[in-house]
């Protein structure tokens, strides 16, 4: 699959985006929206792929909205941002709703909309050099399409903070205020993404996808909904192949099918 503004390659069942408009800081516009929910509704598809990882090429991760993108938006009608605001938005819900895990690498700076990349990914590391803001406010907007997926991530209490603010953060204060997962120093980012990685795939592909999909509608429900919820999911996977030959392989102390040797 070929583009223009990012760069997806595989090997083996691990998928890597890059964000490759590393002159502007991979700033993002229209067109890199269309082409990853491109790239994203054609990975869906793809049953070998286990786990998905997110970076940015150059020095920066994503310095948020392109400029140019910017000024083009601010002289468009009502009609034609909201559109553009919808195609962001399905891009965020797509990547926080995709099957499989995504991990986010934070190579550098996660700006504005920059940062709900982040959020959206099911685990972030970040390099310790990577710099974060919720910047909107500076310009006079709020981040609006991110803000969904960051409060889940942070909390309210951070997020009414820091989106007041607009606060510049160091990768330290971003894990402490929980929107990155780990902090890492910069020369480890690569081999600690490819532990993790590696952690990832020594566990069941289909449960992975299911617990992705427990964390994110348990909490949406109340106590009479999630019960039998949570109840027949952990029956239904007992009884899965997948569940079968995971307690088969624990019990007889050996490696499950999906682990390779």
């Amino acid at each position: 699959m070929k583009y223009t503004t990012i760069e997806y390659k595989k090997s083996g069942p691990v998928g890597r985006i890059d964000f490759c408009r590393p002159e502007i800081h991979n700033a993002f516009n229209s067109i890199v929206i269309d082409e990853m929910l491109d790239l994203f509704n054609a990975l869906e598809k793809d049953d070998d792929l286990r786990v998905v990882v997110l970076t940015g090429q150059g020095k920066s991760f994503c310095a948020g909205a392109d400029l140019n993108w910017m000024r083009a938006v601010v002289d468009q009608s009502f009609e034609q941002n909201l559109a553009e605001s919808n195609r962001l938005a399905d891009l965020f819900y797509k990547i926080y709703s995709f099957k499989r895990p995504v991990v986010g690498m934070i190579n550098g700076a996660a700006i504005g909309g920059g940062t709900g990349f982040v959020a959206v990914c099911d685990i972030s590391i970040a390099a310790r050099s990577a710099k974060f803001s919720f910047s909107e406010v500076k310009i006079g907007v709020v981040p609006a399409c991110i803000g969904p997926y960051v409060i889940k991530k942070m909390g309210e209490g951070k997020a009414r903070e820091l989106f007041i603010t607009g606060e510049r953060m160091k990768a330290d204060r971003a894990f402490e205020v929980g929107l990155v997962n780990k902090v890492v120093d910069d020369d480890q980012l690569e081999t600690e993404v490819d532990t993790l990685v590696k952690t990832i795939l020594s566990s069941g592909p289909e449960a992975v996808a299911m617990a992705k999909r427990l964390v994110s509608e348990v909490p949406l429900m109340s106590s009479d909904e999630f019960k039998p919820f949570t109840a027949e999911m952990i029956a239904k996977l007992r009884l899965s192949d997948e569940g079968q030959e995971g307690m088969d392989a624990f019990l007889n102390k050996r490696k499950p099918s999906w682990v390779e040797e």
